[in-house]
């Protein structure tokens, strides 16, 4: 058990809005910053607002913020004593989180072991399910055991999907829903998974067609202390990346969510887990929950868990960090109205092709409930080095139908001249009657955009 210290610097290893909302926090608790940036974020607003500012080299991800070395040498220079990770980059590196701590820094996240647990798909899926967690029919796969491909198939039965162990982020996914299609599936899937991640190995899943993506927030400190605050519905999905999330889901009830809850909080206990942290989930149309896997970081939609709880997850992830124990219970966690988040991404809102060039002109919507978390400003020059987002819209409002409608009004409002966004394709969303009556799944989107 760490004792209780009072960070005076952090060093923020990414970029972008993450890094200034982190800022942000750091200044409501008194704590000064370090920015690190690539030459291409030189001009970026996180840059100018934090306290100290490191280049740490060239626009590529890869010669940047990707190389701890570099993160490293800055947190020493600048006498940083606790580096946040943010979301992406080195997040959920294991590796990195390790060095982190053997060069007598704070790593504001989980333990290195948590880390590489939940980073492990096959051996999460395993602890998770001794804790509790239900899974769906699933097998592991390597090179060359095609007679057990073939058992499992028959077992597991189709439609099935196909995962690399080792992948993330959406990447390597492929749905087998005829057999004569799944050798071939799976000899293309073990071969890519090889050549991204060094792994050939794949698992096999039971396919859910119609599911909604379902994730709970947690918070636990190194006592045993552990909250969950709310799920969140994550099943508006565009090639399994996330494009709007609410709270609450419209298919969750409060009684589904906190027995829901209340198994994640035993399992993220049982885990042995200390910092924020996320448990996804699909949802099925008889409301069983089927364990994906554990993110032990902030993630992006963060803001919308905050709106209806009220409770600042980035300020407790730091004080969880510095060893303080929860300032809160369950009890304390109220959830009040509804929250939605928009991902206003730089790209064609029709052929979702990338947009780059420099913000001419800007206008941020505005008013109680509306909230904006962006690092962008008129004039700042959008490159093709990272993700896309340009900013989160996140409205809140006493009911869904209001949120919705604070939602239409604040994308009218929001204008970016000079580059393309997909605000067009939110509110063309927006206006469909399966959204809102809250009728929708993870292929909701593909469906959309075929009509």
């Amino acid at each position: 058990m760490m004792q209780e210290k009072q960070f005076k610097k952090v060093l923020i290893a990414n970029r972008g809005e993450i890094a200034l909302r982190i800022i942000r926090s750091c200044k409501e608790l008194g704590i000064s910053t370090v920015a690190v940036h690539s030459e291409a974020d030189e001009h970026a607003l996180f840059v100018k607002l934090a306290d100290e500012s490191v280049c740490i080299g060239p626009a590529k991800a890869s010669e940047s913020y990707l190389l701890p070395q570099r993160i490293l040498s800055a947190a020493e220079i600048t006498g940083a004593d606790a580096i946040h990770p943010g979301y992406g980059f080195l997040s959920e590196n294991a590796e990195f989180a390790k060095k982190v701590v053997s060069c007598g820094f704070s790593f504001i996240g989980p333990s290195p072991e948590n880390i590489e647990l939940m980073g492990d798909k096959l051996a999460s899926r395993e602890v998770m399910e001794k804790f509790g967690l239900q899974l769906l029919p699933s097998a592991v796969i390597s090179e060359n055991e095609l007679d057990q491909a073939n058992k499992e198939l028959d077992r597991i039965g189709l439609p099935l999907i196909i995962k690399a162990s080792a992948g993330g982020g959406g990447k390597g996914i492929k749905i087998v829903r005829a057999k004569d299609q799944f050798f071939q599936t799976l000899k293309t899937a073990q071969a890519e998974a090889k050549a991204a991640f060094g792994d050939d190995r794949v698992y096999l899943e039971r396919y859910l067609e119609e599911a909604r993506h379902i994730e709970i927030q947690v918070a636990a400190d190194q006592y045993g202390n552990v909250i969950h605050l709310g799920e969140r519905d994550c099943s508006i999905q565009r090639r399994y990346q996330k494009v709007i999330e609410e709270t609450p889901s419209p298919a969750v009830s409060p009684e589904l969510r906190d027995q829901v809850g209340a198994i994640v909080v035993d399992a993220v206990k049982k885990l042995g887990y200390q910092s924020v942290g996320t448990v996804e989930f699909l949802m099925d149309a008889k409301k069983n929950f089927y364990f994906l896997e554990m993110n032990t970081r902030i993630q992006v939609e963060h803001p919308i868990t905050e709106e209806v709880t009220n409770v600042d997850l980035v300020k407790l992830q730091i004080k969880l960090a510095q060893g303080q124990k929860m300032p809160l219970t369950q009890k304390d966690i109220q959830f009040v109205g509804h929250a939605i988040e928009f991902r206003i991404n730089a790209e064609d809102a029709e052929t979702f092709l990338p947009s780059c060039g420099q913000i001419t002109e800007l206008h941020l919507p505005g008013g109680k409930g509306v909230r904006i978390d962006s690092g962008i400003y008129s004039g700042l020059k959008i490159t093709p080095y990272y993700d896309s987002m340009l900013a989160k819209l996140i409205v809140h409002g006493e009911t869904r139908a209001e949120a919705i409608r604070k939602a239409s009004a604040s994308l009218h409002e929001f204008q970016v001249e000079g580059i393309k966004t997909n605000i067009p394709l939110h509110q063309k969303i927006l206006v469909n009657k399966s959204f809102q009556n809250g009728d929708y799944h993870t292929h909701f989107l593909n469906h959309f955009l075929q009509k």
